[in-house]
């Protein structure tokens, strides 16, 4: 599943090299214990940037890990090694519903977690104690951070929407969703969407490309931009059936956010899709524009919906269903795909201390410490999406070597 938003600047980290030498090797642990000893326990206290109290609290010492781990280097940042209890509220998770997102994690696992999910399996049927004290015993945390060591992060959320179509244009659906065009992969980049909707060439190459039907453009415009959707389309005989749009493809145009482009010209201060919708309300004349000012088209192909799929989300770029509340989208360049993270995140939507698995990815999410939070469903996550934008800490969890 692959989505937009508005673009969050976060300058991509260069790729550490390791250290090959004795004395490199002493210099680096030095470091490393420099760096724990300095850190500030954050408890279940609201997040600050990483080695500063917050607000009324006095900077007390983190603790040291029990495993001396090394820093580990990634593309896009670093991960350094904290105790057990530098994690917020991490014994008050219930752990249910992260424990079957990661059972479905290991249906694509890469090496090092494979090594691990037999036990996770296993302990599907643990109680929640059971689960915390494996954790403890064979994952070492490791808190996220930039490669400046900055580990405070933005956390924004997506979902899927549900919306009702036609599988034929009429009166009331007049906006088509389509499949990817024959010639798509000879032409980069492919017609921009105001070319879409006034070139006949364009036209001509959709011709009998188109899904369904809609409603209302700017629903069009976040389908497309969530990446996915859940489709309730009345069939040409009057019959209904629920299917689900995946992502299959975009123009490769350039994605530019709406929000952004109404902000930029200073035309709203929300720029939240209720925001927006405001907007539009109040200047439905300018719809067309505000379409425009984002040129990229995403292409769907309608997978069907059974029971077992109405519980589960779409597939994210793991290639696994994602869970509402216990899936996120990562930069893979900071964290691989499968990987258990703990998230934190305190702001004025919701405030989060839980498990979560990084099975999915966007264009929009770059850099080590991001993170966009899969809500779900329906009207109430997509309230969430349209409004979640806060502070966020991660830890990932990893294997320690085998002993």
């Amino acid at each position: 599943m692959v989505h937009q938003m508005i673009p969050i600047s976060i300058n991509p980290a260069p790729s550490a090299s390791s250290n090959s030498n004795v004395m490199k090797r002493f210099l680096s642990c030095v470091c490393v214990a420099l760096v724990v000893i300095g850190l500030v326990a954050c408890g279940s206290a609201p997040l600050t940037p990483a080695g500063r109290p917050a607000p009324g609290q006095t900077g007390s010492v983190r603790s040291t890990p029990t495993d001396a781990a090394a820093i580990i280097s990634q593309a896009k940042g670093r991960w350094v090694p904290v105790a057990w209890s530098d994690l917020p509220g991490f014994a008050d998770d219930s752990l249910f519903e992260a424990w079957n997102a990661w059972i479905k994690s290991c249906e694509r696992a890469t090496a090092v977690m494979a090594s691990i999910c037999p036990e996770v399996r296993r302990l599907s049927i643990g109680s929640p104690q059971d689960q915390r004290a494996w954790m403890q015993e064979r994952l070492q945390p490791f808190r996220v951070e930039s490669v400046q060591g900055e580990a405070t992060g933005l956390l924004t959320s997506y979902f899927e929407p549900v919306l009702e179509a036609s599988r034929v244009p009429t009166n009331g659906f007049t906006v088509p969703l389509y499949q990817p065009p024959a010639g798509l992969a000879q032409r980069k980049p492919w017609f921009s969407r105001q070319e879409i909707d006034t070139l006949p060439e364009a036209q001509a190459a959709l011709q009998g490309r188109a899904i369904a039907y809609l409603a209302d453009p700017i629903d069009a415009l976040v389908l497309q931009i969530q990446g996915s959707g859940r489709i309730r389309i009345t069939q040409a005989d009057g019959s209904q059936r629920w299917v689900r749009l995946a992502y299959a493809g975009t123009n490769d145009q350039p994605y530019r956010s709406v929000g952004r482009w109404l902000l930029d010209q200073g035309l709203v201060k929300d720029a939240s899709w209720p925001g927006i919708k405001a907007w539009l309300a109040q200047n439905p004349l300018r719809q067309q524009e505000l379409l425009w000012s984002n040129p990229r088209v995403v292409f769907f192909r309608e997978e069907p919906i059974t029971g077992a799929d109405a519980s589960e989300g779409p597939r994210g770029a793991q290639g696994v269903a994602l869970t509402p509340g216990r899936s996120i989208a990562v930069d893979p360049g900071s964290i691989p795909y499968g990987t258990p993270v703990w998230l934190a995140s305190r702001g004025p939507q919701v405030n989060l201390e839980k498990l979560v698995l990084a099975q999915d990815t966007g264009s929009a999410i770059t850099g080590a410490v991001r993170a966009d939070y899969f809500a779900g469903w329906g009207f109430d996550a997509g309230e969430l999406a349209g409004r979640l934008r806060q502070p966020l800490q991660m830890w990932v969890l990893w294997p320690k070597p085998a002993q």
